[in-house]
């Protein structure tokens, strides 16, 4: 049997994926087993009306080693 922890996260980047993919990056730094991301929601900063940065808040999912 496998058990699975959540953990939040919040990222940034110049696009949603970019976000998502530096969250994911800086996540694996101190975990092992990622195996999804779920988007809980996305923010994007506008300065002269352009979105300048997107902020994404998501919820990581690994496998637990025994």
């Amino acid at each position: 049997m496998s058990i699975v922890k959540v953990i939040e996260i919040s990222c940034e980047g110049k696009s949603i994926e970019e976000a998502l993919q530096s969250g994911v990056a800086e996540a694996a730094k101190s975990l092992k087993n990622i195996k999804q991301i779920d988007v809980k929601w996305i923010h994007g900063h506008v300065e002269h009306n352009k979105i300048t940065v997107f902020r994404v808040n998501a919820k990581i999912s690994f496998v637990v080693e025994h």
